[in-house]
């Protein structure tokens, strides 16, 4: 720890304003990595389930952003603002509808027949299913990148030495933020969320109290797919391609962060996000002795690895008593 803030501290000094313009990417990644990790998380924290599939819903929802805006809008480079605001928050409702009903009906189909299993049938399941996503991601789209023009606005927000901080990183804040306090409002003020809670902590005695589980769970899918619909929106326009191999990437990133927040802790999700987008701009962007883009994952599962091993519970976890 002593020597990675060390390292941090000199690049501060030697580029501080490099440094600062990629904290500031940094944040902007952690953002998409926290939509894409909190639904792991509901999914976990209701079912125990680590859903596999749920990267691979992003990616479709990025493609679904990507046929929306490039094909049936046909939005180009650098469009006015009346045209490509009320695009993107259309393709935004489209696209939450379709991951979120694509994710409940992938609960309905391969998850709840399972659900008195052996734990490993649905493991299994579910990465059977994020194969199947894949391939229709490839049928759809083919294997290379789909380019995306840049169609969020690149000027400036501000600007202080050789640091720039364009619009569509700070678009990303400002959909993702909403997002995650409505979110937060949903499960814990609204009585589907406390239902979704009660579910989470005894679904027997939630039935005897008479949630509708099953509706429960399968909203809690539904939750979980339309925030991956959020990200995939997100994510295509800010790096300007998708292709059917990006959710297993990805999901493997925010599935490593919301193990490193506390798998099930929806603060925790987001935390560990952050933590993960800030460790992928510091290893791919700053100058002094940085490893570079080709050992970011290594270096994710390197972390992931050692929160297994000596904190399982995560950062904002709690220990049980098996140890998780």
């Amino acid at each position: 720890m002593g020597a990675l803030v060390a390292w941090l501290g000199v690049n501060l000094v030697k580029t501080p304003y490099d440094f600062l313009e990629i904290l500031l990417i940094g944040v902007t990644l952690g953002a998409v990595y926290a939509l894409v990790a909190l639904g792991y998380t509901l999914v976990y924290g209701i079912l125990e389930l680590i859903n596999f599939a749920h990267g691979d819903v992003f990616m479709l929802g990025a493609m679904m952003a990507a046929t929306l805006t490039v094909q049936v809008f046909n939005l180009q480079d650098n469009e006015s603002a009346t045209k490509w605001i009320p695009v993107v928050l259309l393709a935004l409702v489209i696209g939450m509808l379709f991951c979120g009903t694509l994710n409940a009906t992938i609960e309905f189909i391969a998850y709840r027949p399972l659900r008195g299993a052996p734990r490993l049938a649905p493991l299994i399941t579910a990465i059977g299913m994020s194969f199947i996503l894949q391939n229709i991601g490839l049928a759809w789209k083919g294997s290379n990148y789909v380019p995306i023009p840049n169609i969020l606005p690149r000027g400036n927000v501000f600007h202080v030495g050789t640091a720039d901080y364009q619009w569509n990183k700070l678009i990303v804040l400002l959909v993702t933020a909403p997002v995650l306090v409505g979110l937060v409002y949903l499960v814990q003020q609204t009585r589907q969320g406390k239902a979704m809670r009660a579910t989470a902590q005894d679904k027997d005695a939630a039935a005897m109290m008479g949630i509708n589980v099953n509706r429960t769970i399968s909203f809690t899918f539904l939750i979980a797919g339309a925030l991956a619909g959020v990200a995939g929106l997100l994510y295509a326009l800010y790096v300007t391609n998708v292709r059917y191999d990006q959710g297993f990437q990805l999901g493997l990133l925010a599935f490593t962060s919301a193990v490193l927040g506390g798998i099930g802790n929806l603060p925790g999700a987001v935390l560990g996000a952050l933590c993960i987008g800030l460790i992928q701009a510091f290893n791919e962007g700053l100058s002094w002795h940085a490893p570079g883009s080709d050992w970011t994952q290594s270096i994710v599962f390197s972390i992931l690895i050692l929160i297994l091993v000596f904190r399982p519970e995560g950062l904002l976890g709690e220990r049980t008593p098996e140890g998780g």
